[in-house]
């Protein structure tokens, strides 16, 4: 079964959105975006898709589903419109700007029964994919730690504009980047409970805006008049119920060799660990067999990596409406990742450790 999908946001990842959902066999139906030439312009890209003036005309048509790809203040606004309107919800990362945020779309999500999917894209990556099938099979052991890490020499993303105000995004990278690994270092280790975390977060590299260092810039230009009162680098030590740890290091901005210190998720266990490169093609499991200590490296093919782990969102979201299968990245999983960055930044406040907002 095929259905109509909206796009609810037009930018860069709201076209990456069309494009996936048109490559796993749904029909772009409609679009919107707070600047209409955007809505326009993907509209033109789908046969038969059409722009629409507002939201809420796009939430009247007859599009089964959503994706939410609009800045993070309106998340929840977005998503809950939606929810209440009777359409399923891919929405992108982070889930909103609050844990209070985030009970209010679970709370639409109960009332409306229909699908909310989280975008936390990097789950359907090759490499921790193989990784997580050596982990459910229990070839690791009690996991007892694990370091995520997400590193960008200069990659603060449109300097000035809404990705650096704090009132539009609610953070810089920890709430961009940390999202993504944070929520994948819980999904590989089997989603345990976060009690307590100790943060620090810098803002060393944006400011003032004229003289930031940069080869590219992703999502435009730099806007010279623009804010820049976000972090550009954070740090962090989560402490879960079952005695794991987790360790967080993400930067926009840092003075460092980025192939020295790769991006990536390192795993420890009793019986093996691994890491692997977030975006690479290789998992080396570290483990000991018939008395003696061994490295296992699974095979697997990956033309297109991060293409591959957008095409398996989408087949997990259509599953989830169409089958009726749980969502793979849910609410819940939204929520606990805006716990514990919700926490890291108290406690960098604070100067101290802090316990989490826990689910009720």
């Amino acid at each position: 079964m095929s259905f109509k999908i909206g796009i609810i946001g037009c930018g860069t990842i709201g076209n990456v959105h069309a494009k996936s959902a048109a490559a796993a066999g749904l029909t772009v139906g409609g679009t919107w975006d707070v600047l209409p030439e955007r809505g326009r312009d993907l509209a033109g890209l789908h046969e038969g898709c059409e722009s629409h003036p507002s939201i809420d005309v796009l939430l009247q048509s007859d599009v089964d589903a959503v994706a939410i790809g609009v800045p993070n203040n309106v998340h929840s606004d977005c998503a809950i419109a939606a929810l209440d309107a009777g359409k399923h919800v891919l929405l992108e990362k982070p889930m909103a700007m609050s844990v209070a945020e985030c009970d209010e779309i679970l709370s639409a999500r109960d009332r409306s029964g229909k699908v909310l999917q989280l975008g936390f894209v990097c789950r359907g990556l090759p490499a921790p994919v193989a990784a997580k099938r050596f982990i459910d099979a229990g070839r690791f052991g009690e996991i007892y730690h694990v370091k995520c890490s997400l590193y960008r020499r200069r990659g603060i993303p449109s300097l000035g504009g809404w990705f650096t105000d704090k009132s539009l995004s609610g953070g810089g990278p920890l709430i961009d980047l940390g999202v993504h690994v944070l929520d994948l270092a819980m999904h590989l280790t089997g989603n345990h409970e976060p009690v307590k975390a100790s943060g620090h977060v810098v803002s060393k590299f944006g400011s003032p805006i004229k003289d930031y260092c940069f080869t590219d810039m992703w999502a435009g230009p730099p806007k010279l008049d623009g804010i820049f009162d976000v972090e550009d680098g954070a740090v962090a030590l989560v402490r879960f119920a079952n005695g794991m740890t987790l360790e967080l290091n993400v930067t926009w901005a840092a003075n460092l060799p980025e192939d020295v210190l790769p991006s990536g998720v390192t795993v420890m266990g009793t019986k093996a660990g691994c890491f692997f490169e977030l975006f690479g093609n290789e998992v080396r499991i570290a483990t000991e067999e018939e008395g003696m200590i061994t490295d296992v490296s699974p095979q697997f093919a990956a033309d297109d990596i991060k293409s591959e782990s957008w095409s398996r969102q989408y087949a997990q979201f259509i599953g989830a409406v169409r089958d009726g299968v749980a969502p793979h990245a849910s609410g819940e999983a939204g929520r606990n990742v805006q716990s514990l960055i919700e926490a890291i930044y108290e406690s960098s406040e604070a100067g101290r450790e802090v316990e989490l907002n826990r689910a009720p």
